[in-house]
């Protein structure tokens, strides 16, 4: 379970962690800097909060295996579901979507790691956001106090929207042009060098996805605010049972090919 679904259903951080390596020929201790993030073999994120549990940690003659589990605590009836969206809520994300897909992208060697080629830093942060993305941990109980419902972007906005509303029996009209992005996604947008579906479907974001009610949207956008993290409107749940819309400028539906990653 990633970090951000501890984040959106819990609202919480991460109680603790636990973590078991498989390691080839020889029996290797993880310590407990390296597995918090400090060393150089780092292997799960630093947060002020994380309590490290313990390593368990044995030889094999087969690959590396490495489980990390973590957990977290929430409040009695305080659980946030991704099935409690109504209509009117406003659709809310946070930080940038379509990073980590660009970022992939660079690691095999395609298309963006040609027109970047010579732009070292914005190679260097897509790459950063699809290896080490950063869970919004600080924003944990402002999601537990004002959204009616919530999830992690794991693998693509558009299908994570979908499978949010599909729980919530509801459908949603998405902003294409207010789905935040960072500069260099926009600039690799308006160049052409990605479209806006592998933005919206590339997955590996790992941001979180709210249904806010308009009268609680201010107060929420305020806490994200003092949390520091940047959370953006970009639609509104509706009735219906449709698959949610994605529209242009004009207002035109944007069709899209692939709504998301699929594990099977």
């Amino acid at each position: 379970m990633p970090v951000t679904r501890l984040i959106v259903m819990n609202g919480s951080g991460g109680a603790f962690t636990s973590i078991a390596a498989t390691i080839p020929a020889r029996r290797v201790e993880i310590r407990e800097d390296e597995a918090t993030g400090n060393g150089p073999q780092g292997l799960i994120y630093q947060k002020p909060d994380d309590n490290f549990t313990n390593s368990y940690t044995v030889s094999t003659p087969g690959p590396t295996m490495i489980s990390i589990t973590a957990f977290g605590r929430v409040p009695k009836g305080k659980m946030v579901h991704r099935s409690g969206a109504k209509p009117g809520d406003r659709v809310v994300v946070t930080g940038t979507i379509g990073d980590a897909a660009s970022g992939l992208d660079i690691r095999r060697g395609g298309a963006v790691a040609a027109v970047l080629a010579d732009d070292a830093a914005a190679r260097e942060m897509l790459v950063g956001r699809y290896r080490l993305p950063q869970p919004r941990t600080a924003l944990a109980g402002a999601v537990r106090d004002y959204a009616h419902a919530a999830m992690d972007v794991s693998d693509g906005l558009a299908g994570d929207i979908a499978k949010l509303c599909a729980a919530s029996s509801v459908s949603a009209v998405i902003d294409a042009q207010s789905v935040p992005l960072s500069a260099a996604a926009a600039t690799l947008l308006a160049r052409g060098t990605i479209g806006i579906e592998t933005i919206v479907s590339g997955g590996d974001d790992y941001e979180i996805l709210c249904a806010i009610p308009e009268n609680r949207f201010e107060a929420f956008a305020q806490a994200a605010a003092r949390a520091g993290v940047a959370a953006t409107s970009i639609g509104t749940v509706i009735a219906g049972a449709s698959v949610p819309k994605f529209l242009d400028a004009q207002g035109r539906e944007i069709a899209l090919q692939r709504l998301s990653y699929s594990h099977f």
